[in-house]
């Protein structure tokens, strides 16, 4: 098995988890007596409770078929399938890397997939446990649940903001929420102790930056008219715009944002309002109309517009990997980026070649440093692609369930 060393995208929030569990990086603290350090009895660096360290990325996927329910999780190490809840009318499965949020009309149903990783910034520490079914936030299927290392943060369709202590989900439990004052536009991003979040009054659009009870001890100097979309990478934290996005970034406890215009006027319905991207990547993708894709290279502060086919799903590893495209013959892609000229393509891939499935929900393209994965419901199958190969499928996983939603942890 290829080791596939992948970097989350939640690393700035990481040292928070780290502070809990274990001591620093780089030697034991001053005040640490050195014979405890040393004795047998210590507790190794970086250990979890209830948790095996492993030296690769423990992968696996998450797949729920929303008409019958049923919910598996594909191991992609050993290829075993685990069976978990069933939740049944979920319009969304979203992942924080370790959890997995399917967003039913009813509430949104969490699952423990017991892989994650922790970043330290010179290593990582990757670790697998049993899975587990924590429970239901009560928020619907348009709500939108980002996390850190302490905290998710759960937006409902209202601009209604809970925060859920994250060690209390590890637990596998719901804990009660503390509620944020005032409502917000579009998803609020925990970030580096704090959240982000969009506030409307008088008229506009502000960014500002609040600590854990919801005040504000920030406010960058920036408009973002008709936020929609957002991604953390290593570089800060990207927010889509009308007009392109926002890069916000902290250093030294204090916070900027940097605008990153498109550089063209660029029509409402081809804005990149949904962010793709191996975690880790400082490279972006999203949909640009229907048959094009934009690329956001958050290092250059560049946009790139690749024309395609008409598009399914799209993804890239970044840095110097090809561009992903499922498009609607049914056949994965590969585009360069640079020059915008097809590289790849496979056969098709989708069973009948079919742009969506049965019920209407398109597939979605997951990626790592070694391997993207595409989902196939109406074949009931996982097709794990080698990107760096000309597309070449390298395994194909048959289950005993239709993967209409698909998300993949331990990154």
């Amino acid at each position: 098995m290829t080791v596939r060393r992948n970097v989350t995208p939640w690393a700035s929030a990481a040292l928070v988890l780290t502070a809990l569990l274990t001591t620093s990086c780089g030697g034991q603290a001053s005040n640490t007596p050195r014979s405890a350090a040393s004795s047998p009895s210590a507790v190794p660096h970086g250990h979890v409770e209830g948790a095996r360290e492993a030296a690769e990325q423990q992968s696996r996927l998450l797949l729920n078929d929303p008409g019958s329910g049923d919910t598996r999780i594909l191991d992609l190490i050993t290829g075993q399938v685990h069976t978990t809840a069933q939740v049944k009318d979920a319009a969304r499965l979203g992942t924080d890397g370790r959890f997995g949020y399917l967003h039913t009309p009813g509430g949104t149903h969490v699952l423990d997939s017991g892989v994650w990783m922790v970043d330290h910034g010179d290593h990582v520490h990757y670790y697998s446990a049993a899975t587990r079914d924590v429970g239901e936030l009560p928020a619907g299927g348009r709500a939108q649940v980002r996390s850190d290392a302490a905290v998710t943060a759960v937006t409902d369709d209202n601009g209604r903001t809970l925060l859920y202590d994250r060690s209390e989900l590890e637990q596998g439990k719901i804990a009660a929420p503390t509620t944020l004052p005032g409502t917000h536009t579009g998803a609020v991003v925990p970030y580096e102790e704090h959240l982000l979040a969009f506030r409307t009054g008088s008229g506009t659009t502000e960014l500002v930056v609040l600590d854990r009870r919801g005040k504000s001890v920030a406010s960058p100097d920036v408009t973002c008219e008709e936020p929609r979309g957002d991604a953390v990478t290593r570089r800060g934290v990207i927010l889509g715009c009308a007009d392109g996005a926002l890069l916000v970034r902290a250093h030294n406890g204090a916070f900027t944002a940097e605008a990153i215009p498109y550089g063209t006027n660029v029509p409402a319905t081809e804005r990149a309002t949904v962010f793709r991207h191996r975690p880790g990547s400082d490279t972006l993708t999203a949909a640009a109309g229907d048959d094009a894709v934009w690329v956001l290279d958050v290092a250059e502060r560049t946009w790139t517009r690749v024309n395609t086919g008409p598009i399914v799903a799209v993804n890239t590893a970044g840095e110097g990997s090809p561009l992903l495209v499922l498009e609607s013959d049914g056949s994965l892609h590969g585009y360069d980026i640079a020059t915008g000229q097809q590289t790849a393509r496979t056969e098709p891939l989708l069973t009948g070649g079919k742009r969506t499935g049965t019920d209407g929900s398109a597939p979605v393209i997951e990626v790592d440093r070694s391997r993207a994965y595409v989902n196939d419901p109406d074949g009931k199958k996982v097709l794990e692609i080698d990107y760096n190969d000309g597309l070449r499928v390298a395994r194909s996983f048959d289950l005993d369930v239709k993967p209409v939603l698909m998300a993949e942890t331990g990154r």
